[in-house]
């Protein structure tokens, strides 16, 4: 299956690469190109791409407003949001998960990184290394959130997981790997995936990435100085 990709950034020196490292690629295509995040939304419902690389810095509608809009249309729940940034977690990062982003990836990234990047968020999964949801966790510790405290429509979701699925979330947003929980668990991979995705459900999260602000926002888990 070949996945579809759009490209949404104002720079377009950027995009002509980013076009020539995709099209190289026989598992891949772009379907379109943007320039801001209005023309960004517009194409996604256009061409309904697997995954946008997003910019989250541009002029007129940002980044942030374009995966924000994308998120909340029912129509373009197939599309994955990956974030591009100079930074690698930063408050506009932090927002952009909290509106449905699948990952983010740094400018800096090397080729076969943005390549395997864009197989990982169109298979579904997330781009939150434990290095970067260790960097989100500092936002959260330096109030880079916009909450006050727990959430209680988060909290209150929370009573609709079993044991099981509560654990396997602290675990997550930790960083861990499927394969690293089923290890800590004794249980297999397939298992894992499993309660990932019905705690998806029930939270109402669209993918991992989620699921970790989630854990921080609704006080199931508590950021905590290493």
């Amino acid at each position: 299956m070949t996945i579809r990709v759009l490209l949404a950034d104002d720079q377009a020196l950027l995009r002509s690469a980013f076009r020539v490292l995709v099209d190289s690629e026989p598992d891949m295509e772009v379907v379109g190109e943007a320039s801001d995040g209005a023309e960004a939304v517009r194409l996604a419902k256009e061409h309904g791409p697997d995954v946008v690389l997003m910019d989250i810095r541009m002029p007129g509608t940002d980044g942030l407003a374009a995966t924000r809009q994308i998120g909340a249309d029912p129509s373009l729940a197939q599309v994955r949001v990956v974030i591009l940034t100079t930074f690698e977690v930063d408050d506009y990062v932090v927002r952009a998960l909290r509106a449905g982003a699948s990952g983010f990836l740094g400018k800096g990234s090397e080729p076969d990184e943005l390549l395997n990047a864009i197989r990982v968020a169109a298979g579904g999964e997330a781009l939150l290394s434990p290095a970067a949801t260790k960097g989100l966790i500092a936002r959260f510790l330096a109030g880079g959130d916009d909450g006050d405290g727990p959430d209680p429509a988060r909290s209150e979701r929370l009573g609709t997981l079993t044991g099981r699925e509560r654990e396997v979330l602290v675990l997550v947003a930790g960083g861990h790997s499927n394969d690293e929980i089923a290890e800590r668990l004794a249980v297999s991979p397939l298992t894992v995936k499993t309660h990932v995705n019905r705690a998806m459900a029930k939270l109402g999260a669209r993918d991992r990435a989620q699921l970790v602000v989630i854990a921080y926002e609704s006080g199931l888990v508590r950021p905590r100085m290493d």
